[in-house]
């Protein structure tokens, strides 16, 4: 199942993550730094998904609190909180 995410205080408007069976399996953001975006995307797809909420979360981005790789740390436990239901 895709679940669609509308991340805060990053420059990318909208990731779309799937999670089966625990893995990630694919990842889609629109808007951010073009290349970081297309290599966070292509590091964590295959990925344990809680494997990379470890890795991801609390990045921060300059002097901002968040980052586009803490929001998607946000957007895959919501995808999986998702499922389980």
């Amino acid at each position: 199942m895709q679940y669609t995410y509308v991340p805060q205080g990053v420059c990318s408007r909208e990731m779309r993550v799937e999670v089966t069976d625990g893995v990630v399996t694919t990842v889609q953001i629109d808007g951010g730094c073009h290349g970081n975006i297309q290599a966070l995307c292509r590091l964590v797809e295959g990925m344990n998904a809680e494997t990379a909420i470890e890795k991801i979360e609390g990045i921060r981005c300059g002097f901002k609190n968040t980052s586009c790789p803490d929001q998607l740390s946000k957007a895959l436990r919501k995808a999986i909180e998702a499922a389980e239901k």
